[in-house]
């Protein structure tokens, strides 16, 4: 079940790059968002965006790339006025969108000659992974309830596995490499994915990403330890962390989960701007400059992240920071040997 992200991480000496923020990046190629969908309407809306945010991200160093399905789900879908059969398609183009963004990247090595590339991409022929983002209930909710965990007590474990189980075994069969469970906000939905991957014998490897607000617990107040055991003792679960949440608050949050993990610390923090769920955007100047937040991936990597890119508000720019900061190492460990 590991093998892949396994391999992927042997082969590119023991870290790798995951992918910065579709959002942000889909807007600054024009598209708006403004919609309880967010970037999941650019299925529908203009999928061509979708497709160069990815390949934008592979030019610049990812070698994993999360799908717009973040906030994409047959509910959701629906209350657009989808029939069932459109929702689940839309899921699975979702993943056809990667891919093609894959397959583009690859075309692009081969017509070039190797390493940094014509107009400065990185394009090297390397194993490429796609992560299909399943997103939390409450980004299905559209009201920033992601970022507090707070369901209310009418949403119990069982509505949870029910609302997510359709959406997870579609995309898990639309060819993607691995499932990414995003900002998970509470330990009753990480039982529900862990289970559900269970009950539905899930074949393909998933990560959990955890978010937090004070660097200790997640966003609901639950306990980091408790949630990151429920990922821990999941088989099907091959790597464990944290996204979307301040650059400052990561390194507390690795030391904490390393005490109850020994599987792979996939790592993508936002830039640190704060979000307000009323006005549905990210107040400026609330966040770190990328040379702030690359100034942390060091750190991170010594205390035990083996992934590292960016959630919300991160750039390609960023994630090529990121690339060049995981090379430099990987060349210091060569000369060493």
């Amino acid at each position: 079940m590991s093998s892949l992200l396994v391999d992927l991480l042997r082969q590119r000496g023991g870290t790798a790059v995951i992918d910065g923020g579709l959002a942000t990046e889909l807007e600054r190629h024009g598209a708006d968002l403004n919609d309880p969908l967010w970037s999941a309407k650019c299925l529908f809306s203009s999928p061509h965006l979708i497709r160069q945010v990815h390949l934008d991200y592979l030019e610049n160093g990812a070698d994993i790339i999360i799908t717009a399905s973040y906030q994409a789900t047959i509910q959701g879908f629906k209350d657009k006025g989808y029939t069932d059969e459109e929702s689940e398609a839309m899921l699975k183009r979702s993943v056809e969108i990667a891919r093609e963004a894959r397959e583009l990247y690859y075309k692009g090595c081969s017509e070039c000659c190797s390493g940094d590339g014509a107009e400065g991409k990185i394009l090297k022929q390397r194993p490429i992974l796609i992560a299909a983002s399943v997103g939390s209930y409450g980004a299905y909710l559209a009201d920033g309830s992601e970022y507090s965990g707070h369901y209310g007590d009418a949403i119990t474990k069982t509505k949870l596995k029910d609302f997510h189980r359709r959406r997870v075994q579609i995309l898990a069969d639309s060819g993607a490499d691995l499932l990414a469970f995003e900002t998970v906000p509470n330990k009753l939905e990480a039982e529900a994915f862990a289970e559900l991957l269970e009950e539905e014998d899930i074949k393909i490897p998933a990560w959990f990403a955890f978010n937090s607000k004070d660097g200790v617990n997640v966003v609901s107040g639950d306990s980091l330890l408790e949630c990151g055991s429920i990922a821990e003792s999941c088989n099907k679960v091959v790597a464990v962390g944290i996204n979307c949440t301040a650059p400052r608050f990561i390194h507390d949050l690795i030391v904490l989960l390393k005490k109850v993990t020994t599987k792979p610390v996939v790592i993508y923090p936002n830039s640190g701007e704060t979000y307000d769920a009323e006005l549905k955007q990210w107040v400026q100047n609330t966040g770190v400059t990328d040379e702030h937040l690359i100034s942390y991936v060091t750190k991170w990597l010594e205390v035990g992240a083996s992934l590292v890119g960016g959630c919300c508000r991160t750039t390609p720019a960023t994630i090529r920071k990121i690339y060049s900061v995981l090379s430099r190492g990987k060349s210091a460990i060569v000369g060493k040997e």
